[in-house]
């Protein structure tokens, strides 16, 4: 019945020209006028966690995503978007009936979930019913690949959980050789669990002095750090990595605060937005390194212009979340309009042409240049370290 769905809505979309078409770009402003003079609307999809205690990812993904939209569609490309977000609360179960909802809607093309466990529940069904995909931040393999399927047209923004254990440990090797290192992990979160992972093998590889790495925790026990920053203090950690989101981080800052224990804190992408948490106090994050592919901070014109844009609109710096969804909606707009979709276009193709695209493209925007994609929909680009210096990001280069 999907399927079928699917086809009539494709056809209807093509007859009317709406609800089909293509952005573009190159990760920016610049939007080349496209192909033929109709204009058709693709209709771009995606979930995330709008309210409860991650919403700060999710609404930062649909603020910057709005962004792209709203620039694409006031440019002289003949591509525009139809952009619409569901509220899954980065909860599994939430997201199916999210996708359920997007589906219904028309969804043509997706920036996929924010979250990895969101997305790892409604993987299968963005390949199942073939629509393309691209998580801005859920950074998951389970998002586009497992033991057993490769899920063709879901790919990633975002550095997967093994490249940002792999990254921390490299960048650390250069920066930190000198450092006695600890571990603070959520067991239970595969997000956390899977650069954990990662990050000790390559932190061996490397030879870097782990001292402390057992300090694992549930959501049992996501309240009360003390045990662990106990046995990383005694154990000589001037290092504690923090492969964790920024909730149970902020606990975490304020109990070794509360302590006297002040080791360098060093975290990855779920640490961004520690800074606009309520109630935390932003001076207990003085000092801490954050892995990511986007520096608020930077001279470029396209990360000034994103950047000025975003807190005009918003009131606040845009974190890396809302850099890869922006990057997320420009490379679909190149691929859209590489494929040379218009009114004419046979959508029953599109899946496969947005695949071959991606698996062939470079794209340049404001979380790297000369982005390419594997066929696992795994991105290739560099990782940048930024440092928290009076309150706000600043590159740590």
């Amino acid at each position: 019945m999907k399927k079928l769905l699917v086809v009539l809505l494709s056809l209807l979309c093509a007859l009317t020209l709406a609800g089909c078409g293509n952005g573009g770009g190159n990760g920016g402003n610049d939007t080349p006028t496209d192909g033929g003079d109709e204009t058709v609307t693709v209709k771009l999809g995606g979930s995330g966690p709008l309210s409860g205690d991650a919403k700060v990812y999710g609404e930062a993904v649909r603020n910057a995503a709005q962004i792209a939209v709203d620039e694409i569609n006031a440019s002289a490309s003949t591509i525009k978007f139809d952009f619409f977000m569901e509220d899954d609360m980065a909860d599994p179960e939430k997201a199916v009936t999210a996708y359920s909802n997007l589906y219904d809607k028309g969804m043509q093309v997706s920036i996929f979930t924010v979250t990895s466990g969101a997305g790892a529940a409604v993987a299968a069904s963005y390949d199942e019913d073939k629509i393309f995909a691209i998580t801005p931040s859920g950074s998951s393999t389970a998002l586009v690949y497992t033991d057993e399927k490769n899920f063709t047209g879901n790919f990633q923004m975002c550095f997967t959980d093994p490249n940002q254990g792999i990254a921390s440990a490299d960048y650390m090797a250069a920066k930190f050789a000198d450092k006695k290192i600890g571990i603070i992990y959520k067991s239970d979160d595969v997000y956390s669990a899977g650069v954990y992972e990662k990050f000790v093998a390559q932190a061996a590889a490397n030879g870097l002095n782990v001292v402390y790495k057992d300090g694992a925790f549930t959501d049992d026990s996501s309240t009360d750090f003390s045990t662990q920053l106990t046995a990383a203090k005694d154990a000589g950690a001037d290092l504690v990595f923090l492969p964790i989101y920024y909730q149970p981080a902020s606990t975490i800052l304020k109990q070794a605060n509360d302590m006297g224990y002040a080791p360098v804190f060093f975290g990855v992408d779920g640490m961004d937005g520690i800074l606009t948490l309520d109630g935390f106090d932003k001076s207990l994050a003085e000092g801490l390194y954050l892995l990511t592919p986007f520096a608020a901070d930077a001279d470029d014109d396209l990360t000034k212009a994103f950047v000025a844009e975003y807190e005009k609109r918003y009131g606040e710096t845009p974190n890396q979340f809302a850099a890869d969804a922006y990057d997320c909606v420009y490379a679909i707009h190149q691929a859209l309009r590489d494929i040379g979709v218009n009114s004419e276009y046979d959508f029953d193709n599109l899946y496969a042409a947005m695949v071959d695209q991606f698996t062939t493209m470079s794209f340049n925007g404001l979380t790297g240049k000369d982005m390419t994609w594997a066929e696992n929909g795994e991105v290739s680009k560099a990782p940048k370290a930024v440092i928290i210096e009076n309150g706000v990001y600043v590159s740590a280069d």
